[in-house]
């Protein structure tokens, strides 16, 4: 099942290397694919690299892509992160 939805990124900081963390041992529990995508660049949602690439500060939005077996599962608890604002302020 593919699911895509897109978010805006809240917190204070963006879409620094703690968030980008959290975001990567969220995705590696799944056996889903996951891919972030800003700009027009998608990157693979299980490599902490990748996503700092995204350079994603405060106030822009990405796209999150899920597409396996527990897809639902997975985009709930990445939609449940960053809603969070990655338990930051």
């Amino acid at each position: 099942m593919l699911i895509i939805e897109s978010f805006e990124i809240k917190n204070k900081l963006g879409l620094h290397a703690r968030a980008a963390a959290k975001i990567v041992k969220v995705a590696s529990t799944y056996r889903s694919d996951i891919f972030l995508e800003r700009d027009g660049i998608e990157v693979n949602g299980k490599s902490l690299l990748g996503i700092l690439n995204l350079a994603c500060p405060k106030g822009s939005f990405m796209s999150i892509k899920v597409d396996g077996p527990d897809a639902e599962q997975a985009m709930m608890e990445l939609k449940k992160l960053i809603e969070d604002k990655f338990g930051e302020d």
